[in-house]
């Protein structure tokens, strides 16, 4: 006797499509390993980004210097990585999202430079905050600029 779910599924057998929670299923195990790398990577760097803010903590309604300093390096290293991943070396399937994703996706961030924006304004800081949200936006840019641009012209002989 046939099910309503046997209808909607389709017989199984030799050259008929796998049921959805099967092609889910398959999917979600496909991505699993990508999954476990970015969450690694994410470990890392937001604890490098939590020891810089131990390091060099920014006192209330100063500039926040750390966090643009943060921001800047991981969009510097961004430019040299993606070079190099994309340009020089043929890099595993899971290094881009654990590096790139993962960790330098941990260790910058723009949600801290959100907050850090909004309570500079609420603090009645709003030329500060205004400064640092320009300053910020300019120097992510130039960083992954700069360092993707000097990356190339450093190593022109190991392109692919």
């Amino acid at each position: 006797m046939t099910t309503p779910r046997d209808r909607i599924a389709g017989p199984a057998g030799p050259g008929v499509a796998p049921a959805p929670t099967a092609r889910r299923r398959e999917a979600a195990r496909a991505q699993a390993p990508v999954v476990a790398v970015v969450a690694a990577g994410g470990a890392i760097g937001a604890s490098a980004r939590y020891g810089a803010s131990l390091l060099w903590p920014t006192a209330p309604g100063s500039f926040p210097w750390t966090t643009l300093a943060v921001n800047a390096a991981g969009c510097a290293v961004i430019g040299v990585f993606m070079v190099v991943v994309t340009e020089v070396w043929a890099a595993h399937r899971l290094v881009r999202p654990f590096f790139g994703t993962g960790v330098l996706g941990g260790f910058t961030t723009f949600s801290t430079y959100a907050v850090d924006v909004q309570r500079l304004v609420a603090d009645g800081h709003a030329r500060t905050g205004a400064a640092y949200l320009a300053a910020t936006v300019l120097a992510a840019l130039a960083a992954v600029w700069c360092a993707a641009e000097g990356t190339r012209r450093l190593i022109p002989w190991r392109r692919k």
